[in-house]
């Protein structure tokens, strides 16, 4: 049994904690609120941009997984002096450090994306990421640390920052248009947060996955209005039309909101393919995504009963 430091308690940092607790493991969640504790997990209250801070919760932890989650619109203010408190918390002490990222780095490609394509992304948020994960990186080569980052398309499952959740399932609930970013038409991965959970305990106990990034195991893409489809069908309720939130919209909400704002830079993957290739996952580990229809059903379940 292994203690293991989370850094954040979102959707993805509850899945990993479940799945490490599952292999026997217990558990510190590191959080700006702290929390109740549960068998198994306890929640602690601390600023994760503090090196000192950071550097005594992971004392005696075999890993420190980083699942925080800045508002989009402040990542050049939060990432930075978070991600040097967790390296520096893992060079102290000697943790490993896994990352969660996602594929903006990238950029805007045109060909499913491998986890060795070059970070080439020009937009500032995207660029900051990238940056996070060369540093970790060189200091793997120099020997200061271990660490290891997935990268998981835009998320979906109960509870997950989504598109796919509390504003969208209650209009098809009610026979409403289902309306989504971008295009509707273009297909897109969606990354299940269960699965994310699971490969993070998995790359926290395993030292076949350090020293480089890999892709979360992932369904095959789908448009949007698929999976609008998709979940109406295991909601047990008639499919909606899904059309794309209008751009006057965006543009009118942006002035109210710094997060809606920074959509622009990100509107490319969501009107055009924007595919992951988790091909090299698959292959080394053996691993597949959870089935699509068991995903539809975690998503639909906290706003109905009666799932198919």
């Amino acid at each position: 049994m292994s203690r293991f430091l989370i850094i954040g308690a979102g959707a993805t940092g509850r899945a990993t904690a479940a799945a490490l607790v599952d292999g026997g493991h217990e558990v510190t969640m590191l959080t700006r609120s702290g929390g109740a504790n549960v068998p198994g997990i306890t929640r602690e209250a601390g600023d994760a941009s503090d090196l000192e801070t950071v550097t005594r919760f992971a004392q005696g932890a075999a890993a420190v997984i980083n699942c925080a989650n800045p508002k989009y619109h402040r990542w050049p203010t939060d990432w930075p002096p978070i991600a040097h408190a967790l390296q520096g918390a893992c060079e102290a002490t000697g943790a490993t450090l896994v990352t969660l990222s996602n594929l903006y780095a990238y950029g805007e490609v045109t060909t499913p994306m491998t986890p060795d394509m070059p970070l080439s992304a020009h937009y500032l948020k995207a660029q900051i990421r990238a940056q996070m994960w060369h540093d970790a990186l060189s200091a793997h080569d120099a020997g200061r640390l271990n660490c290891v980052e997935l990268r998981a398309s835009d998320f979906i499952g109960a509870g997950a920052q989504s598109q796919f959740g509390n504003q969208l399932i209650p209009r098809i609930l009610r026979g409403k248009a289902a309306y989504v970013l971008g295009s509707a038409t273009t297909r897109h991965s969606w990354t299940y947060v269960g699965d994310v959970g699971r490969s993070l305990a998995a790359a926290a106990t395993d030292e076949r996955w350090w020293g480089q990034a890999w892709h979360v195991v992932t369904n095959e893409a789908k448009t949007a209005a698929e999976v609008v489809d998709d979940l109406a069908d295991v909601a047990g309720v008639p499919r909606v039309a899904t059309k794309p939130i209008p751009r006057a919209m965006m543009t009118v909400a942006g002035l109210f909101s710094p997060q809606v704002r920074e959509f622009r830079y990100t509107a490319y993957q969501f009107e055009r393919d924007f595919i992951i290739d988790d091909q090299l996952t698959r292959d080394t580990f053996g691993v597949a995504p959870t089935p699509w229809k068991e995903i539809c059903r975690d998503v639909v379940a906290p706003f109905c009963h009666d799932t198919k």
